[in-house]
């Protein structure tokens, strides 16, 4: 049986798709990268915001098209979509033959089986698996999509923030963590692997280890990688700012293998919005923890994300929120649009904001972010920085690959040219000599 594999949404998602890919492989199924030629695909669906759950329906019927017009057999729908309209996706896509939820992808095998099986017999009988969430077994065998020299960590599972525009509690359940040992083993396998760049993911790496060891573990957690690996790059990702810690701070500043890269989603700077999203902590809170993370690592990369238009904010909230970004000038910084939300706090609140000035705001946030972005990189020309490298374009004649101030897929790019080819999976010295928007344009000097 041929199958393929579509996966959508964040990096966490990501792995699920690749749990399920080793275990179809394991059972003797033949993975195929293309679709059209594919018995049976696997949409691994996201449904965060409204954006996400628009591309995973236009994907399902995407691949719909293929079932109608091809030799596609069979459609399977998991992950978080899947998760959160179990009900609504069998009963608006007939074409869909089986829905998992979140806590069902080890049944993948067995909805494949059950699919086919069916199809063989003419029965239209669909397969659906919604086991408990919160029971299932966190990690698992994996068949890595990302290139082999770089990779995520999913450490826990979940979320207990309870964030006010947020579903990801209600669709994943619990924050549930898994043992230093487990992560500790699998990291191994990764480095084993040929892994040089190890991304720490789950919703809130910082709340780590407090469900199984009664205390903030990660910065426990990372000496455990450190000491039991040699994985040179170690980046962390969605950090909550009332959950860094002095110790974890520490462990940032003196351990060289952890990158000087914090993502840490703020969402806003306003009182009254933070209070209204239940975000846990004040303005005081967020510039606090700026402040102490720039103070104790200077050259610390800081990456945030911010709400725009999250209901009852005024046009003070939104000032208060612009002034903060152009004096604090974040190294990387996103901002979305508030999205409405079906069983979320948010979702019934008053003063919904329209939702032109919702993009209005976060557009004129992502502009001023550009003039900082592009200031901040014009200071880095004549320097000589640490490049991962990705890859070659045959077109342009340049190499190109990522800093450690960038991280993967989300970031800027660094391109360089080169006296020779420079393998993927390459640690470059590259001398910044121009700008690019968000991205730097160079020269290798060393290779290794």
């Amino acid at each position: 049986m041929k199958v393929g594999f579509v996966s959508l949404g964040c990096p966490k998602n990501q792995l699920d798709t690749e749990v399920m890919l080793h275990e179809v492989a394991t059972a003797g199924h033949e993975i195929t990268p293309d679709e059209t030629e594919a018995d049976v695909v696997i949409i691994n669906t996201c449904g965060f915001i409204e954006s996400a759950k628009k591309e995973s329906i236009e994907n399902i019927l995407d691949i719909a098209w293929l079932k109608k017009n091809r030799t596609l057999k069979a459609i399977i729908v998991t992950g978080c979509l899947a998760e959160r309209y179990r009900e609504s996706i069998l009963e608006e896509m007939p074409e869909v033959d089986a829905v998992l939820g979140v806590g069902s992808i080890h049944n993948i095998v067995e909805a494949i089986d059950a699919v086919t099986v069916n199809k063989k017999k003419g029965s239209k009988r669909k397969y659906t698996s919604f086991e408990d969430k919160e029971c299932v077994r966190l990690g698992g065998d994996r068949i890595l999509t990302t290139p082999e020299y770089t990779a995520y960590l999913k450490i826990a599972e979940g979320c207990d923030n309870r964030c006010a525009y947020c579903a990801i509690p209600s669709i994943r359940g619990k924050f549930r963590s898994r043992t230093i040992e487990d992560i500790v083993k699998e990291a191994q396998d990764l480095e084993a692997l040929g892994v040089r760049e190890l991304n720490i993911v789950a919703q809130d790496i910082t709340r780590y280890g407090l469900d199984l060891y009664g205390e903030y573990s990660l910065a426990k957690l990372l000496r455990a990688i450190t000491d039991a690996t040699k994985i040179p790059w170690i980046r962390l990702l969605y950090c909550y700012p009332d959950k860094v810690t002095d110790e974890l701070i520490a462990e940032i500043r003196d351990n060289d293998r952890i990158l000087k890269y914090i993502d840490l989603p703020l969402q806003h700077v306003s009182d009254r919005m933070l209070k209204a999203m239940n975000r846990h902590g004040d303005g005081a809170t967020v510039r606090s923890v700026v402040k102490k993370l720039r103070e104790a690592i200077p050259d610390i990369v800081i990456r945030t994300t911010f709400i725009a238009g999250f209901p009852g904010e005024t046009e003070e909230d939104f000032e208060e929120l612009c002034e903060f970004v152009k004096e604090t000038r974040f190294d990387h910084l996103g901002v979305f649009p508030y999205s409405r939300e079906e069983d979320t706090a948010a979702y019934d609140m008053p003063d919904q904001i329209d939702e032109q000035i919702k993009q209005d705001r976060a557009d004129i946030i992502m502009r001023e972010q550009l003039d900082i972005n592009t200031e901040n990189n014009e200071k880095k020309v004549g320097s000589v920085i640490t490049v991962l490298c990705e890859d070659y374009d045959p077109v342009a004649q340049v190499h190109f690959g990522r800093s450690a101030a960038d991280a993967p897929e989300i970031d800027g790019k660094v391109y360089f040219r080169a006296e020779k080819r420079i393998a993927p999976g390459s640690f470059v010295k590259v001398k910044v000599r121009e700008v690019l928007d968000y991205d730097l344009m160079g020269r290798a000097i060393t290779e290794n």
